[in-house]
């Protein structure tokens, strides 16, 4: 099976499961990851996903050119007359958190998907890069416009002009993961950043991560307008009194998401 999810205690981890291809996504990995995503969008079981490759080597390369043959309909086709996109980023859009833990090699579409989440944690191993320009490409997968919002225009063009790679230390210097720990710590550490998320109130979570997004493509006083507005929607939910009665009552909240 070229993908695996195991959902526990709210917690979706999704992993790439071709390791002997560097984690590299083929058509049958494509369609799994798009299913992967409509059911951590649709599950109110889970509350926060991770993203993850098998092995300890790559977490993942991107297309796997080897699988993947140029489609047979023109661009226009593709756009306007498929009823669901084979898009590598599909389904991706959720309010829930995503979690990317970088096993070793982000290439390309790899790092797309990466910087597709919201928080990336590396391992000691891991390098990066959006090597297009190389091979008179570029990234096509969201890499020109989340790059720079994740580490600034300079040093975004500074990788999608030259092709560059850098390594995990380098990656967190720029801001492109929160985190490097040791590669046997990686998903141990994805793990307990997920649990602490997935243990506060489910709405407040979803409406945190819609602010920020929607709030970076706004006037700031836009954005407080919104932020202001969601707070009253809040405001009355069954979670946010159970939130103040556990704390009077000096016990752990629960949550129901409502």
């Amino acid at each position: 099976m070229s993908l695996a999810i195991d959902v526990e205690a709210g917690v979706a981890t999704i992993t790439l499961n071709r390791p002997e291809a560097l984690n590299a996504i083929d058509p049958e990995t494509r369609q799994a990851l798009k299913q992967a995503w409509k059911r951590v969008h649709e599950d109110e079981d889970i509350r926060v996903a991770i993203l993850t490759g098998a092995g300890d080597k790559s977490f993942c390369t991107g297309s796997d050119l080897k699988k993947t043959m140029p489609p047979k309909e023109s661009f226009a086709e593709l756009m306007f007359n498929r009823a669901e996109s084979d898009h590598l980023l599909a389904g991706l859009d959720t309010d829930k958190p995503l979690i990317c833990a970088i096993n070793g090699y982000a290439m390309g579409g790899g790092l797309e998907l990466a910087l597709a989440c919201d928080i990336r944690i590396a391992s000691e191993n891991a390098q990066f890069a959006l090597s297009e320009v190389r091979i008179g490409s570029i990234p096509g997968a969201g890499g020109t416009q989340r790059l720079p919002r994740a580490i600034g225009i300079s040093n975004a063009m500074l990788l999608l002009l030259t092709g560059d790679r850098v390594d995990a230390h380098e990656a967190l210097r720029l801001g492109l993961v929160s985190q490097v720990v040791a590669s046997h710590q990686l998903l141990q550490t994805a793990q307990a950043i997920a649990e602490r998320i997935a243990a506060n109130a489910p709405l407040s979570v979803r409406a945190i991560k819609r602010l920020v997004y929607q709030g970076m493509d706004m006037p700031l006083y836009t954005g407080m307008d919104h932020e202001r507005f969601a707070f009253g929607l809040l405001r009355d939910t069954e979670d946010r009194i159970e939130g103040r009665v556990a704390f009077q009552e000096k016990r752990q909240p629960k949550y129901k998401g409502r």
